[in-house]
């Protein structure tokens, strides 16, 4: 009887010194930023995709090696850090139809934590220039006030970098 008394006290101290699961809220956002551009949606859409060291400014790495949002199915948004291959992977890309659409899922900035976001960028030819629209949804264990933080960094680069980026006519310069 004393050995069954000890059993259950040692069981429930044990139980007790094992940390409870921590919970985290779940919360979607969702967002669109659209810009016209000089250009074709072709030339648009190549602008935006291929090497994009020109007018992306936020990486892991200072400066990367390369940079780069492949435009195919399967594809990879990645940074490659040296040539011993080290880098990351900040989403895939999971529709490509060019000029019209390239869609990549994948957490960006926010790698490691829980959270899963879908990037679609459409191009849409209004008179002589494009119209580009980036749109995301996310979802994950993050704040409430993480879409909005996530839209503003959206809007930096679209509007900040790759317009600016895009009018100056760098794009055509660009490595392929």
């Amino acid at each position: 009887m004393r050995r069954a008394l000890l059993l259950i006290a040692l069981m429930a101290l044990a139980s007790s010194a094992v940390a409870a699961p921590k919970t985290e809220s779940v919360n979607t956002f969702s967002f669109e930023v659209a810009v016209d551009l000089p250009g074709t949606p072709e030339e648009i859409f190549d602008a935006g995709t291929g090497d994009i060291t020109g007018w992306w400014d936020h990486t892991f790495k200072k400066p990367p090696k390369a940079l780069v949002l492949e435009p195919k199915v399967g594809g990879a948004f990645m940074e490659v850090f040296d040539d011993a291959g080290n880098g990351a992977r900040h989403a895939v890309v999971i529709t490509c139809d060019r000029p019209r659409l390239i869609r990549f899922e994948g957490p960006l900035g926010l790698s490691g934590q829980a959270v899963q976001m879908v990037h679609t960028y459409t191009f849409e030819a209004i008179g002589d220039k494009t119209r580009m629209t980036v749109a995301v949804q996310g979802v994950g264990a993050v704040s409430a006030e993480t879409g909005g933080i996530v839209e503003g960094v959206w809007k930096h680069f679209i509007i900040e970098r790759f317009q600016p980026y895009v009018e100056a006519g760098k794009h055509k310069t660009k490595k392929k």
